[in-house]
């Protein structure tokens, strides 16, 4: 675990972008197993795989943790959790580029959220990105008109809300430990899973090919995509690490295209590269009010 900490932070955050990035190409390639299915079994190894980091990382201090972390790290957990379940809804019902591309707003959510929250200020350069966001987002959604692949892309704003929420509470709590929290949302998102299992009347049990692709998932995609992301943001500046983390964006429909045949259509594209500079553009303006607070 010593090597994982000692690692560069910027070099960290890559590599967990790299692994989330595989999320939309491991939900496409599952053979027989429901949506609920994949998420039961997806959260039930992510929660495995943070709770032996845990154990390594906290030995006898675990339960301590946990309690350190108190409601604001509780009701991140919960939050995360939902994140989890609108991400595989929605790979499991639209186009990995759809969902990717949504994903990365994360940052204007940030933006929006810290001025209603923390009373953060919206700059220029902000409003121009939520603006140029909107449009873009249009884009995509005009090109989703299906019943399903609508359900999906609106499912995929679960996951930049959630983690812009997540961030509020860590500016509000900055002492607050999130590995015990991202515990507590593979919990919540395994019981949600389950429940809607059994209201569906699916069993838990599939094929041997699919348990694969739920460790995969649980364990390396979502499991030390987290811990590296969780552990590189502590010594990474916040600019820095969304322009990273737009990787994930762009890395994740090339998978899905070389690996499982999934084209972007035109519109997608268009409306995804709307969204990508808007993103860049709000990425650049935090640079800029940086670099003026440290002068």
């Amino acid at each position: 675990m010593n090597i994982i900490k000692n690692l560069p932070g910027p070099l960290l955050i890559f590599l967990g972008a790299l692994s989330l990035s595989f999320g939309g190409l491991i939900v496409k390639s599952f053979d027989g197993a429901t949506l609920w299915q994949i998420l039961f079994w997806r959260s039930l190894f992510f929660g495995l795989t943070v709770l032996t980091f845990l154990i390594f990382t906290y030995k006898k201090r675990l339960f301590n943790s946990f309690y350190a972390s108190g409601l604001p790290g509780f009701f991140s957990g919960i939050i995360l959790s939902f994140g989890f379940c609108g991400y595989v809804f929605a790979m499991y019902n639209t186009a990995v580029a759809n969902t990717n591309f949504i994903i990365s707003l994360q940052v204007l959510f940030l933006a929006i959220f810290g001025y209603f929250f923390l009373k953060e200020k919206i700059s220029v350069l902000t409003l121009t990105s939520i603006i140029l966001a909107i449009i873009g987002v249009f884009f995509m959604l005009g090109n989703s008109l299906s019943p399903g692949e609508m359900s999906g892309n609106l499912a995929a704003f679960t996951m930049p809300i959630t983690f812009a929420i997540l961030i509020v509470i860590v500016r509000k709590f900055p002492n607050v430990d999130m590995v015990p929290a991202q515990f507590v949302a593979g919990v919540s998102s395994c019981l949600i899973g389950l429940i809607a299992s059994i209201y569906f009347s699916y069993s838990l049990i599939i094929s041997f090919h699919d348990i694969i692709l739920g460790f995969i998932a649980g364990f390396f995609q979502v499991g030390f995509g987290f811990i590296f992301i969780t552990i590189g943001a502590r010594t990474t500046p916040s600019a820095i690490v969304g322009i990273i983390m737009l990787s994930e964006s762009v890395l994740g429909p090339i998978w899905a295209f070389l690996f499982v045949g999934e084209r972007v259509p035109f519109f997608t594209i268009i409306g995804g590269a709307i969204i990508f500079f808007a993103v860049l553009l709000q990425l650049f303006s935090l640079l800029l009010f940086n670099r003026k607070k440290k002068l």
